[in-house]
């Protein structure tokens, strides 16, 4: 059976990773908008953004998401989605700082997480009257939303959303396993989520840390795509840090072409995707 082209996701910044941990992150505008470039010229056809304040902290700031994808959009033709998650403890009308953006600074997606998740030590709150609204907002800001599953049960809940008519179907999902405290990275989990979908549906998955790369093949060979980057891994190999995302994506072609997927362009993923550019 053959496969579709493979879309990368590079998610470049989140909002836990600081210089403590790696010197690679990128926090300031212009070094986030530099990586995103890299990671296109290395085979990503999306970027998945955060923003930082100049000292690391993380923020969800219209004003610095807008700077970044200004100066994204100038050299290269990118996918660009951000993030409504923001960091744990953020309020909902904070999070929701990017889907204020319009004109060149507007993204193409945005993601929605359905539900609440244990997130390490912390909990990660979605709380169902806020995922109604964040999702409501993405719909009345013209984005595409991108599903964002860390458990079983976040897929019933976009279901609820579908029939509610507050979310589009079959859309695109993302499948972020290995957080502790949500599903595990691993390959019944994988294809547990993946039976779950509505026919249709576009996939990703993320898997965090050590699973990060090893996933990529098994998605290859499942028929998915794939998100990769220093917000859910900052090693390269074992005990080696990645030098940015960019070096995660390469390695991740290489994973996906080693399987005999080709890699989807942003154009390609455009059309795979729905999005009108």
């Amino acid at each position: 059976m053959s496969h579709p082209p493979m879309i990368i996701t590079a998610a470049i910044v989140g909002a836990e990773v600081m210089r403590k941990d790696t010197p690679y992150i990128p926090y300031t505008p212009e070094e986030i908008a530099a990586e995103a470039v890299r990671c296109r010229e290395q085979g990503a056809a999306l970027v998945h953004l955060h923003v930082r304040e100049r000292d690391g902290r993380p923020s969800q700031s219209a004003k610095l998401f807008g700077e970044v994808i200004r100066r994204v959009r100038k050299a290269c033709d990118i996918i660009i989605q951000t993030s409504t998650g923001g960091a744990v403890g953020m309020t909902g009308e904070e999070r929701c700082g990017p889907l204020t953006l319009q004109g060149d600074e507007k993204p193409e997606m945005a993601t929605l997480t359905t539900g609440s998740v244990n997130f390490g030590e912390e909990i990660f709150a979605n709380p169902r009257p806020l995922t109604r609204d964040i999702a409501k907002r993405i719909k009345a800001a013209g984005l595409k939303p991108e599903f964002e599953i860390f458990d079983a049960g976040m897929i019933d809940e976009a279901k609820y959303l579908n029939k509610e008519g507050l979310v589009d179907f079959p859309g695109h999902w993302d499948f972020v396993l290995g957080v502790p405290g949500g599903l595990g990275a691993r390959p019944d989990a994988l294809d547990y989520l993946r039976g779950q979908l509505p026919a249709g549906a576009t996939w990703s998955c993320a898997a965090m840390g050590r699973h990060q790369l090893p996933m990529v093949e098994l998605v290859a060979e499942r028929g998915g795509n794939s998100r990769v980057g220093m917000e859910d891994n900052i090693f390269v190999s074992k005990g080696v840090l990645a030098k940015g995302s960019w070096e995660l994506v390469q390695k991740a072609v290489e994973s996906a072409k080693s399987k005999g997927r080709n890699i989807a362009t942003p154009a390609e993923a455009r059309g795979m995707l729905g999005l009108a550019r």
